[in-house]
């Protein structure tokens, strides 16, 4: 079997970044004929013909377009074993790091993260977004640095993703709540009003299950996108929010939390990031920031999928 020429995939990145054999060959300091019989020798190898013109264009094809972000991942990932070992000073660092989050996160665990972030490297700023969605276009797109949130089966594989936590569903009333005395069995805890924390209108999230098979049900008064809404509605009625609790701790200072008497699973929260990042040094030091402001308390990696709308 005749061994493949890896010095071709750096010529195949250069030209799926560049889309032209005259700017691809400028940059890696090569001919047009040479750059022309690099291409020719890359398409006998792949069986495509990779770039094809349009016009007075090239234009990927879409075998081209299936390598472009894998090959440009084994070429930085290739650069970096090469390169030789780098020490980061982080009191000269001057970045911004975009964090897209999950709901509560900021309230709970951002002043923290501000805090052990600034401590080691005072010219480092923190960009907080809200996660609306499961899209990874934003991680792969470079927009946001790192997300935080549950994994679900249909993120992307490419994904790079470690464990921070484990989180449980309490629910939260008012202070002189009925449900602040005696004991909350299931059926006083789903005769109260209740709010539905979701994005979807009508949805019927795990706690209206886990009552269905005890032969109840709640009512679902009004429904919000949000903990922090959930919590100051309940605050100021007797509606019941039914919430993370890691994730709304400093959210329900002076109201009254209790277990939830039904049987819920609990949620694994994790940070995610593009794999183009693991050798970058300033962000694995950013990852063991949340790590460490977080609290590990469940290792490894997490691909499960959880409940996210009680």
């Amino acid at each position: 079997m005749t061994k493949p020429d890896l010095n071709l995939l750096i010529t195949l990145d250069v030209l799926l970044a560049e889309g032209s054999v005259a700017r691809a060959a400028q940059r890696l300091g090569l001919s047009p004929s040479a750059m022309s019989r690099a291409l020719a020798r890359l398409r006998k190898t792949t069986g495509d013909p990779l770039l094809v013109r349009a016009g007075r264009a090239l234009v990927p094809t879409p075998r081209a377009l299936e390598l472009r972000e894998q090959v440009s991942q084994l070429v930085q990932d290739a650069t970096s074993v090469l390169r030789p070992a780098e020490r980061l000073d982080l009191t000269q660092l001057v970045r911004t790091f975009t964090l897209r989050t999950s709901d509560g996160f900021v309230e709970n665990f951002g002043a923290a993260l501000l805090e052990r972030i600034h401590q080691e490297a005072p010219n480092v700023q923190l960009r907080f977004m809200q996660k609306l969605n499961k899209d990874s276009a934003l991680l792969r797109d470079g927009v946001v640095d790192l997300e935080t949130g549950v994994v679900s089966t249909t993120a992307s594989p490419e994904l790079r993703t470690k464990a921070l936590f484990s989180d449980r569903f309490i629910g939260v009333v008012r202070t002189g709540h009925p449900l602040s005395e005696g004991d909350i069995t299931a059926a006083r805890y789903a005769a109260q009003g209740h709010i539905m924390i979701s994005r979807r209108q009508g949805h019927k999230g795990a706690v209206d299950n886990a009552l269905y098979l005890l032969g109840l049900a709640r009512e679902v008064l009004t429904s919000v996108d949000g903990i922090s809404t959930a919590l100051a509605l309940a605050k100021d009625s007797d509606l019941v929010a039914t919430v993370p609790e890691r994730h709304s701790l400093n959210l329900c200072r002076g109201m009254f939390s209790f277990p939830l008497p039904i049987t819920l699973s609990s949620i694994r929260i994790s940070m995610l990031w593009h794999p183009r990042m693991d050798a970058d040094l300033a962000h694995r030091w950013l990852r063991q920031c949340v790590q460490q402001v977080c609290g590990n308390d469940d290792q490894g990696s997490s691909q499960q999928t959880a409940l996210i709308n009680p």
